[in-house]
């Protein structure tokens, strides 16, 4: 799978080199002669970072099929984007976000944006390189170290030389790859419980099939209403203004393309968390009687899944090598996407406005340098994260969230504000900022207790004798469980929260978008 993508980035470099593309923007932007296809999978494979890939069924375990309400969420704000913040981007023919923020209100506002975008996206992309790296060593005995750098080097030359070309063709292949590795594990996981009629009875018996939650609880984690208000607002904050989704669409080659790249991504965004929201119920029949992670087995949440496909494939040598793949499609669509976009708002909103009588190849030659930049930029974050322990991995997530509500709420004000100026968006931005960072920390240093968050019950009562001999828990988990262990498992109460990061974060944003709409 890396090699496939380091191909195609080859590939994209390579003709790039014999074309006529000699322009920074078209090193960014493609040229803006993409179409619908490959730019709507390229915005789905963006969502799902291994973190959600491992994180997204073990929260569908936990809380049951409502999870499936994000898409509505997610529908919500494709109307919205398509249709509010896409005609102001794309006609303005601008290749970062921020050059808005200069042009509505001033310089100053467009600097702070950009220093807050580059910061928060390297922690995240950091975090995302490495996260996954750690649980996969924890379970599987996948080398940590090996796992990060590989990943971070392919993905930091491919980005590197072939641009956005590479980085919406690298990500189609490995929406495919994701997709797969879901599939195999829904059908195998099926097959072992006794059919999908089989798999309704007890996810139903479970509490599992909760379609019907409309609590207005704010302490609960997933209801109804935290997905279509809260969901829709973290959505708009990723989809309307972030820079890495932005660059993607703009770059079609007319705005009805772009409109059509935005719903080819919301059915892909649809089809990939159904399937991991399977993926999660499949398993909670597979696990209804013997919990891991009450059982021993596995020591947080994000571990289910490595630990599942081990359980089920052990008699299939290789095939859990498409999860790992799947694992790592997710990683690399994500952090090639950052690396460009950062790439992309350091040379437009920085460099380029003091780069006068530079020509073309040279800023093109610039590109690719503030690429690899920040591709060795996020493998040290992925690196010291590794020092500094896991404990910063869910303060990292948040940050995204924290600092995207207010810059939401910024272009929210330019937008549909006529009356908006620049010292109270300025004062808006930094204020919400604070809110939302207050709201955040506390969040991670106070957590509600899993029953009124709404953790469905489970149980380790029925696990094997022979369960608490066979894996080790001290850093390095190794699991040899035999796969007689599937089908007598349930669920458990209070666990690690890495992989619930993307809708976590409304509780930072909304405060922030408030704020600055009221201000």
């Amino acid at each position: 799978m890396l090699l496939v993508s380091m191909a195609i980035g080859l590939f994209q470099g390579l003709r790039r080199a014999g074309g006529k593309e000699e322009r920074a923007e078209d090193f960014f932007t493609g040229g803006r002669q993409m179409t619908a296809l490959p730019v709507g999978l390229s915005l789905s494979a963006s969502f799902m970072s291994a973190v959600q890939v491992l994180g997204v069924p073990a929260e569908a375990y936990r809380y049951g099929l409502k999870f499936l309400y994000m898409c509505l969420g997610q529908s919500l704000n494709t109307l919205i984007t398509a249709y509010l913040f896409l005609p102001v981007f794309y006609r303005l023919g601008i290749t970062s976000t921020n050059q808005y923020l200069k042009m509505r209100f001033s310089r100053s506002l467009q600097l702070l944006a950009t220093i807050q975008f580059i910061t928060a996206t390297l922690l995240y992309t950091g975090i995302v390189i490495y996260a996954p790296a750690l649980i996969l060593n924890q379970v599987t005995g996948l080398d940590i170290w090996a796992s990060l750098f590989s990943t971070g080097l392919i993905c930091t030359f491919y980005t590197t030389l072939g641009g956005m070309k590479a980085v919406i063709w690298t990500d189609v292949f490995q929406v495919v790859v994701m997709l797969s590795g879901f599939l195999a594990i829904v059908i195998r996981g099926t097959v072992l419980v006794g059919g999908p009629s089989a798999v309704l009875e007890i996810a139903s018996n479970g509490s599992r099939i909760n379609l019907g939650d409309f609590s207005f609880d704010l302490r609960r984690r997933y209801t109804f209403w935290t997905f279509v208000f809260g969901g829709t607002m973290v959505w708009l904050s990723m989809y309307g203004v972030n820079q890495s989704q932005v660059q993607r669409y703009i770059a079609c080659k007319t705005e009805k393309e772009a409109r059509r790249a935005l719903l080819v991504n919301q059915v892909g965004l649809c089809l990939i968390v159904s399937s991991a929201v399977t993926c999660g119920i499949v398993m909670f029949a597979l696990y209804r009687k013997c919990d891991p992670l009450k059982a021993g087995l596995i020591s947080a949440a994000d571990q289910y899944m490595p630990f599942l496909v081990l359980d089920i494939f052990a008699d299939y040598p290789g095939v859990p090598g498409l999860f790992l793949a799947c694992a790592y499609s997710g990683t690399l669509s994500t952090a090639s996407t950052s690396i460009n976009a950062m790439a992309a708002v350091t040379m437009e909103d920085i460099l380029k406005p003091r780069l006068h009588n530079v020509s073309q190849k040279r800023l093109v030659l610039i590109s690719k340098g503030l690429s690899l930049f920040y591709g060795v930029a996020c493998i040290t974050v992925a690196a010291l994260t590794s020092l500094v322990g896991g404990g910063v991995l869910q303060g990292s997530f948040t940050v995204m969230g924290i600092i995207g509500g207010p810059l939401l709420g910024a272009f929210i004000l330019g937008m549909f504000i006529p009356a908006s100026n620049t010292p109270g968006v300025f004062a808006a931005i930094v204020v919400g900022f604070g809110i939302s960072l207050w709201i955040g920390i506390g969040a991670s240093l106070y957590p509600p207790d899993p029953q009124v968050m709404g953790v469905l019950p489970s149980s380790a009562d029925h696990c094997p004798l022979l369960v608490t001999g066979n894996t080790t828990l001290n850093g390095s988990l190794v699991v040899e469980t035999p796969s007689s262990l599937a089908g007598e498992r349930t669920h458990p109460e209070g666990s690690n929260r890495t992989g619930a990061f993307v809708v976590g974060s409304p509780s930072c944003e909304t405060p922030g978008i408030q704020l600055l709409v009221s201000y």
